[in-house]
């Protein structure tokens, strides 16, 4: 016990000691010496000290021999430090500021990876993604030969799907609303046209997605669904259209596990277009 109130007095000592020699570094005038120790915060972990020194330095700095390491270098901190707003705000100045620094590449594959970070889970708001995505887009564009083009379309390929995943959850909620009511209405009648069209929007988006078929087969449910609950002058034209579109899932997906279903959907609509 008192062995670890001895290590918790010397913790608390080194940490005022620490403090006190920020403050002072803070305080004074020097920039060179505020730059030296800027740089030591960064090296060493501690990101906020690093930021809050570089925050008011990249002015003082600017147009000097320090200029651009020190901006990449805020932007670098604020990054580590989990701060991925102001990072992403920081690397697009130094692009602007810099477009053929020595920072340049890193500082504009940084934008992306600030945006990336930032992405939220498919179900909400996706702008920071297609933020993402275009960040990631132009670093590619820029540096054609870079040795992070690889990691950057991994990161570019996983965010389209993550764009993807969104679509299909907003198509498949449609569908689901779309019997919520039980016995047709408009509202039910226009979950599902909402559903069909948001699926075929992301189909011709993303034509090769893995989520083909899940987007085909919520199109063919819901033409079914139409169909089945048509009014009469609008029967026909439905049943006929849905049955095209089981027939085309099921050439394009012969070994489907809704096969069966796709069959079922034909029989019930031959019914209806024989007669």
């Amino acid at each position: 016990m008192k062995k670890n109130v001895i290590i918790i007095a010397c913790m608390a000592f080194l940490m005022a000691g620490c403090a006190g020699e920020f403050n002072k570094v803070y305080k004074s005038y020097d920039y060179d010496y505020r730059y030296e120790y800027a740089k030591q915060c960064f090296a060493e972990g501690r990101y906020v000290h690093a930021v809050t020194l570089l925050q008011e330095l990249v002015t003082a700095l600017k147009g000097g021999d320090y200029a651009q390491e020190s901006l990449y270098m805020l932007g670098m901190a604020q990054y580590m430090s989990r701060d991925y707003e102001s990072s992403s705000q920081t690397f697009k100045k130094y692009g602007t500021s810099y477009p053929r620094g020595i920072y340049a590449e890193k500082a504009s594959f940084y934008v992306g990876e600030s945006l990336y970070e930032s992405a939220p889970e498919p179900r909400l708001d996706q702008t920071p993604t297609i933020g993402a995505i275009n960040a990631y887009q132009q670093f590619l564009d820029q540096f054609p030969e870079s040795e992070l083009r690889p990691e950057a379309q991994r990161k570019l390929f996983e965010l389209q799907d993550k764009l993807i995943m969104k679509e299909y959850l907003s198509a498949k909620l449609y569908y689901n609303l779309g019997g919520y009511f039980g016995n047709i209405n408009s509202n039910n009648e226009s979950n599902y046209s909402a559903c069909i069209i948001t699926a075929q929007n992301a189909l011709k988006l993303y034509p090769f997605t893995d989520l083909r078929e899940d987007f085909s087969l919520l199109i063919m449910k819901s033409k079914f669904q139409l169909a089945e609950n048509s009014s009469d002058e609008r029967r026909l034209e439905r049943y006929s259209d849905a049955e095209d579109e089981c027939y085309g899932f099921l050439n394009e997906f012969p070994e489907s596990k809704e096969k069966a279903t796709a069959e079922r959907y034909i029989a019930k609509c031959k019914k209806v277009t024989k007669n």
